[in-house]
């Protein structure tokens, strides 16, 4: 039987699971991670997007190996910039909180917190050969993405 890559499989779940009213959705899965963007062009991600990636240890307190980051990201080459998206979104915090929950980290990039964004959760140490691991990231971005993205657009 032929299995997809984990975060394949992860994009295929956020196909499936967010509405199509929000707009054009795309995604871009690699081996350690999946970008998913709204509008602009196919072909590559917006400074704004959705993501969900391994990161190293160090990033996450709690890990001892590796952790899954599942969010929100402003990645603009300006700080001020990524300020700004964020401040918007955290200006209707009450309304989106509801749905993504207490998890969501609002606050610098997890190893380059000197310029980026998010809006972030991490799960330390998952077990990668779990069976329902795509299914759980990928419902899990699907939460960031249906309660941020109407908040996002203007």
């Amino acid at each position: 039987m032929f299995e997809l890559p984990l975060f394949d499989e992860v994009a295929e779940a956020v196909r499936a699971l967010v509405p199509r009213d929000l707009g054009d959705l795309h995604c871009r899965s690699r081996r350690y991670g999946v970008k998913v963007w709204f509008g602009g062009g196919a072909s590559r991600p917006g400074r704004e997007h959705y993501e969900a990636q391994v990161i190293g240890a160090r990033e996450v307190a709690d890990a001892r190996v590796l952790a899954i980051e599942v969010g929100f990201h402003a990645e603009h080459p300006d700080a001020a910039l990524n300020d700004a998206v964020i401040a918007r979104l955290v200006a209707d915090e009450r309304t989106w909180r509801k749905d993504v929950g207490k998890e969501a980290v609002v606050g610098p990039f997890l190893g380059r917190a000197d310029t980026w964004r998010r809006i972030s959760e991490t799960w330390p140490d998952p077990d990668l050969s779990d069976p329902d691991l795509p299914f759980e990231v990928g419902a899990r971005l699907t939460d960031y993405i249906t309660a941020l993205e109407p908040r996002r657009s203007p």
